[in-house]
């Protein structure tokens, strides 16, 4: 059987309890380059808005961290706090861009595969230590796929690098000859506009990514039909255990309603193959209510059940088979048996009350019921 198994080819999608597993185990999916797209744009749009407050802040830093006097300089418990200090203010005036390009980095993850921990992941996986597993993974077609994506991400981020310096050349070059605080806040925005202009590569090849990330990921959750029929069984249960939760069902349901055979007043045959038994309390309910039916064996024992505690039988062949079709145990009869079932309850009382009087018998009556 484990072999069928492994011969059968996964071509159902998966199923949702299947990737909740999946993704209680970590797999998730995920694009790099998504990432990598989105930390590069966001680095580069806030190098050239932020560009200026940044320059001002590590100008500051460089002027008061670069002019010492000459006692500070000899004094060699001075130097340690201010390499602190320094480092301390250029950490606040990059603040906002590292906090922004972190921003991104968590932001595209989840855009793509939403949040998730998975405590499995973490765990170390002994297989991945197998040299045969490594060279097979090494010579897949997914890693096929993985270098030819590296060889055109390279060179999409390439060829606009190169264009990016070979038109900003001229400015680059010039920076020398600028004022420190100037060239420096022109070197974030050159910086930034380098980086978005990558970004919009990086960008494209992630357009292509993601579709098919999501793609490559439901086909590694994709199941065989023996998997599917499997997971109903575990989750619904199996057929031999449902059949038996019915039989026992079943078989309770019927000592009930043979337990309500003694309190019915008549029990209606046909004669042999029906049997419903009528209850009727004119103080609680409505109309009559059928307390038990059967048919056969189950009839039989009806009328065994109704002879041993004295409830009277009435043989009404169609009326049997109009209530043992049409009404359910516990429901009460249809309006259009009113006056049908009326005569029969009417006869058992009258029935009742001569054998206690000694009168004579009342008439059978006949019912009138279309079958």
């Amino acid at each position: 059987m484990a072999e069928h198994d492994q011969a059968q080819e996964r071509t159902e999608r998966p199923t949702p309890k299947r990737l909740q597993e999946a993704r209680r185990k970590g797999q998730i999916p995920r694009s790099r380059d998504l990432t990598t797209a989105a930390v590069t744009l966001a680095g580069g749009c806030s190098l050239y808005m932020l560009g200026g407050y940044m320059s001002d802040s590590i100008h500051g830093v460089m002027q008061r961290s670069f002019v010492l006097s000459r006692e500070e300089a000899l004094d060699s418990s001075y130097i340690v706090p201010a390499l602190a200090n320094a480092a301390g203010e250029a950490l606040r005036a990059c603040a906002p861009l590292l906090l922004i390009v972190l921003l991104a980095a968590l932001a595209a993850p989840l855009a793509l595969g939403g949040w998730n921990f998975s405590s499995e992941s973490l765990l170390p996986k002994l297989e991945r230590l197998n040299p045969l597993q490594g060279f097979r993974r090494m010579f897949s077609m997914r890693s096929l796929v993985e270098l030819g994506k590296a060889l055109a991400k390279f060179g999409v981020v390439a060829l606009i690098a190169v264009l990016v310096l070979w038109n900003d050349a001229p400015a680059l070059l010039g920076l020398g000859r600028e004022p420190v605080a100037v060239a420096i806040g022109h070197a974030f925005t050159l910086s930034g506009q380098g980086l978005i202009a990558i970004s919009a590569g990086l960008l494209l090849i992630a357009a292509i990514d993601v579709p098919y990330q999501l793609w490559q990921y439901m086909k590694q959750m994709r199941m065989t039909r023996e998997e599917i029929r499997q997971e109903l069984k575990e989750s619904e249960g199996s057929p031999e255990v449902k059949a038996r939760l019915r039989q026992i069902q079943q078989t309770l349901a019927r000592q009930r309603m043979m337990q309500a055979v003694p309190t019915a007043d008549v029990v209606v045959t046909n004669p042999t193959h029906f049997a419903v038994a009528l209850r009727y309390d004119e103080k609680r309910m409505r109309a009559p209510v059928v307390v038990a039916k059967g048919a056969d064996l189950v009839a039989a024992r009806i009328r065994e059940l109704a002879q041993e505690h004295n409830v009277p039988i009435f043989e009404a062949p169609p009326l049997a088979r109009v209530l043992y079709r049409s009404v359910d145990i516990g429901a009460e009869i249809p309006a259009s048996l009113y006056v049908a079932v009326a005569q029969v309850l009417s006869y058992v009382f009258q029935l009742r009350i001569a054998a206690r009087s000694g009168l004579a018998l009342p008439e059978k009556p006949v019912i009138d019921v279309v079958d």
